[in-house]
């Protein structure tokens, strides 16, 4: 539930020829045909904090928070000048921005925060990819400000996916979430329904892009600030619209401004979300059983970080009693880590300590497969090896029985 509502919905006072124009929804690609243009990079398992910057490149991006979460640019649809201020925490403001109604209906630009995965450019420790109908919880916190000129909107933009990872457009849902909007803006599509959601009124847009659907919440009335709003509430809702499917994975939430005309000091003044996954237990230890009846086990019963994890003949040792804690797998007081926070297929799987990255987010699925989301592979045991001492690795995720894991 929202536990602090939001001031009062702005009044329109701004007429411009593109406001009649349906809104193309959000991030980079919300139009169709579109290339994404977003910042390019790798997770790595920390990040130094970024100081107080100005970026007025289209594609730029500022890493924040140990690589928690991305603030971009992301001018996708004009060539006047933008510029994007990062000053602390997760505070950043539009700086420099005078935008023309753009021909087409589509918005110039969505300077954006994000966690998650966005075109391939991912945070560290986001516990995205999720898969939707192994989603336990997800919610977050939107602070902002909004000058009482121009044509924007002020709106989520969530990405879902038919896998795990994908380095350019999702191919599943796009879900924007309207907190305000200025100027006769709309939302891509048409009005199909109403929904109370949350504990607060939503006008439900529908559309179908080329390779995407998009579904839009339009908050009634409009406001400046969310606290703890239930996502998954709202994802729930879209499933039952037929809009989300359930086997798709959430990979990333993004809060930003879609801007038509205008712009400059619109700002984010803080910003968090926490998306959890389900089907693991707290405290179940025992056996992680796998491919021809080999147990996942902690070679020597080191507790060295770096330890090789291997499968081995099960005998019932400390070694290979495991803890399903959250999202980690635990053994002598040590985490199951992929080696150095990597992505690439062959990487080592070993022990380290817990430090809740993403090298150490482990999620069952479905087909017994144990998904390391910021990797976007698998647990896997490698060329399905029946010898005892083989080290275990991340591969991409393959259905095959040496990824299929029995938990405790």
């Amino acid at each position: 539930m929202l536990t602090s509502r939001f001031t009062t919905a702005l009044t329109a006072a701004l007429a411009v020829a593109a406001a009649t124009a349906l809104a193309i929804a959000g991030s980079p690609a919300t139009a169709a045909g579109v290339t994404a243009t977003g910042a390019t990079g790798t997770s790595v398992r920390a990040a130094v904090a970024a100081p107080a910057s100005t970026d007025c490149s289209p594609n730029g991006s500022t890493s924040i928070e140990g690589n928690a979460y991305i603030v971009q640019d992301n001018e996708w649809n004009s060539t006047a000048q933008q510029c994007i201020t990062y000053s602390s925490g997760t505070a950043w403001s539009v700086s420099t921005a005078n935008f023309s109604p753009p021909p087409g209906g589509a918005p110039n630009t969505y300077p954006s925060i994000y966690q998650g995965c966005h075109w391939g450019s991912c945070t560290t420790g986001s516990g995205m990819p999720i898969q939707v109908s192994n989603l336990a919880s997800a919610t977050t916190s939107w602070s902002t400000t909004q000058p009482a000129s121009g044509a924007y909107d002020v709106a989520y933009d969530i990405w879902f996916n038919s896998t795990p990872t994908t380095g350019g457009q999702p191919d599943g849902t796009e879900l924007m979430i309207w907190l305000n909007s200025r100027g006769g803006v709309s939302p891509f599509g048409s009005q199909t329904g109403t929904a109370t959601v949350d504990g607060d009124n939503w006008n439900v847009w529908t559309g179908q892009q080329t390779s995407w659907k998009i579904i839009s919440y339009v908050l009634d009335p409009g406001g400046t600030a969310f606290t703890d709003l239930d996502l998954k509430a709202l994802i729930n809702d879209a499933v039952s619209r037929g809009s989300i499917d359930p086997a798709n994975y959430l990979i990333d939430v993004e809060a930003g401004f879609e801007i038509w005309q205008g712009g400059q000091g619109l700002a984010t003044n803080s910003f968090s979300v926490t998306a959890t996954a389900g089907g693991g237990t707290t405290g179940n230890a025992g056996p992680i059983t796998g491919y021809a009846g080999l147990c996942l086990d902690d070679r020597g019963a080191s507790t060295a970080d770096y330890n090789p994890v291997q499968v081995y003949t099960c005998n019932g040792t400390a070694a290979q009693q495991w803890t399903v804690t959250g999202n980690t797998l635990q053994t002598l007081g040590k985490c199951l880590d992929v080696d150095a926070g990597a992505t690439a297929n062959g990487t080592a799987v070993d022990l380290y300590d817990c430090n809740g990255t993403g090298a150490q987010v482990w999620q069952p699925q479905a087909d017994g497969a144990l998904l390391n989301p910021q990797s976007g592979a698998c647990l896997d045991d490698p060329d399905s090896s029946t010898t005892a001492g083989t080290q275990v690795q991340i591969w991409a995720c393959s259905g095959a029985a040496n990824q299929q894991w029995k938990l405790p």
